[in-house]
């Protein structure tokens, strides 16, 4: 499948007015693509607009709930309006809730739901409906809960969990039809975003991310790699990988490593203020166009993904796929031979 370089591009992308949505739309913006910008809150995401115009971008925001079917038809309908097409729609737009299950409302609870995993499902088949007329890019933000899980943030890491199985089977869905679309999910590690400032915080102390923490520029030159050139997942830094590999083959002792690492690591030493604002219901007007909260030590490259995202790497690793494959289809076959 070939997708077009970015300078050609009409690009989506939702949750545009922070951290990595904020890094990618700049990132696309001032390598030559025409941009779509969503986001809740509407003065950031016209001063945005505002921004990328004065660096010479074609930009269009447009105010957007991801949670609402109506209105992400009306974002990919303003979309096609003003550009004509969409080659890239990108599904970044997500919130966190930090406490534990129990002690967390069903009402926010619901509220999660409806912006990690409904905002993708949302955006997804607005996406498929303009993408299989002349082709293009679906990405969808996940993360590495999408594979693990941790304390202290179970539904983001149900919703992301979520996010996978809904992704993977739309590939599957749309490959069977031929569909001239690249579905990618991205993985990344934690991030130095404004995600613990934005999320609902029920512990007694501020939240923060343990590390090895990344920086969001890792992500949006993924998000952006996907744009051009199909890939079907990409890990964000070595730590999302690991976790990933390890939660799979050794759940019980990552269990017990999240039990003794993740519960602290969260939980900072600074008391909750009771004036604190969250994203969760509405945006927290006070901390938009920010990519980075400015977390300490962050890790500004990561060879693991540099070399992932390399086309020999994905050329082995097919190679590998396909050798796995046959193998199986062979010990399948001789076992009903056998039968």
């Amino acid at each position: 499948m070939r997708l077009k370089r970015l300078s050609e591009q009409v690009i989506v992308i939702t949750g545009a007015t922070s951290g990595i949505g904020l890094t990618t739309a700049r990132l696309a913006a001032a390598r030559g693509a025409k941009l779509v910008i969503a986001a809740r809150a509407e003065q950031a995401l016209q001063d945005l607009e505002d921004q990328l115009r004065q660096r010479g971008a074609e930009a269009l925001a447009v105010p957007t709930d991801v949670g609402s079917p109506d209105e992400m038809r009306a974002l990919a309908q303003a979309a096609i309006k003003r550009f004509g097409r969409i080659d890239t729609w990108i599904n970044n737009a997500g919130i966190s809730i930090f406490g534990r299950i129990e002690e967390v409302s069903d009402e926010d609870n619901h509220r999660l739901f409806q912006t990690n995993f409904w905002g993708v499902v949302n955006g997804s088949k607005e996406a498929v409906k303009h993408l299989k007329k002349a082709g293009g890019a679906l990405i969808n933000l996940g993360s590495e809960l999408s594979d693990a899980s941790v304390p202290l943030q179970g539904m983001y890491a149900a919703s992301k969990h979520a996010v996978k199985g809904f992704t993977d089977a739309l590939r599957m869905e749309l490959e069977k039809d031929g569909a001239p679309i690249s579905v990618t999910l991205i993985k990344p590690a934690a991030i130095d975003t404004m995600f613990a400032v934005h999320a609902k915080n029920y512990m007694d102390v501020e939240p923060t991310l343990p590390p090895p923490i990344y920086a969001p520029e890792l992500v949006a030159e993924a998000i952006l790699d996907a744009a051009q050139h199909q890939k079907r997942d990409i890990y964000v830094g070595a730590a999302a990988k690991a976790n990933s590999v390890g939660a799979y083959h050794l759940p019980r002792l990552f269990d017990k490593i999240g039990e003794a690492v993740m519960w602290g690591g969260q939980r900072t030493s600074t008391p909750a203020s009771p004036l604190r604002k969250d994203s969760l219901h509405a945006p927290d007007t006070s901390s938009q166009l920010q990519q980075r909260q400015g977390m300490g030590s962050v890790n500004e490259s990561s060879e693991y993904t540099a070399v992932a995202r390399s086309k020999p790497l994905r050329y082995a690793l097919l190679g590998g796929g396909a050798l796995v494959a046959a193998w199986m289809l062979t010990r399948q076959g001789g076992e009903a031979t056998n039968g």
